[in-house]
């Protein structure tokens, strides 16, 4: 489910209600088996541009829980891939979704540093309007110069994440 083509829009209101849909049906599928559901990602910070696609971890215990929940989104339509090179972040692609907003999904265990990096940034920029606005800033521009190129796009807004990063204590 890799972007290939950015697109970064405004922030939209309804990302919120679009982040509770998706919710629902996984607290349906597997709430019994884990711990949370954050909404993550610049979609969750409100007044922040972004990729229309919303970011979401579940949060289970530990492991010994995670086969039970790969059963359990496998059966609404989660696909486990791995933790595509990030340990402690299990990602999920989904099929027959069309009915939700675009999503990413990912499975962490609570004490997941991804997680908390996750955790931190938001909560940072949700704080923060100057940061959202520097950011925003940023992230609409990169999307201009590249918009048929990931990962250009991800090389251009680097260095504003990391300055970031900084700002709220993750490095």
């Amino acid at each position: 489910m890799r972007t290939k083509n950015v697109r970064v829009i405004p922030y939209d209101m309804a990302w919120p209600s679009a982040f509770e849909r998706i919710k629902g049906e996984i607290k349906e599928a597997v709430g019994d088996l884990i711990i949370g559901i954050e909404h993550v990602g610049s979609t969750s910070v409100e007044g922040m541009s972004a990729k229309p696609c919303i970011d979401i971890d579940v949060i289970i215990k530990d492991y010994t829980a995670f086969h039970a929940v790969v059963e359990g989104l496998k059966g609404i339509g989660y696909i486990h891939e791995g933790d595509l090179g990030i340990p402690d972040r299990e990602a999920f692609g989904y099929l027959g979704k069309e009915h939700l907003q675009m999503h990413h999904l990912y499975v962490c265990p609570e004490y997941s540093k991804e997680l908390r990096r996750h955790i931190s940034f938001r909560d940072y920029l949700r704080s923060n309007p100057e940061a959202v606005r520097k950011y925003s800033l940023v992230k609409e521009k990169a999307a201009e110069l590249y918009p048929n190129d990931i990962d250009g796009y991800i090389e251009y807004k680097s260095p504003c994440i990391e300055e970031l990063y900084k700002e709220c204590g993750l490095k």
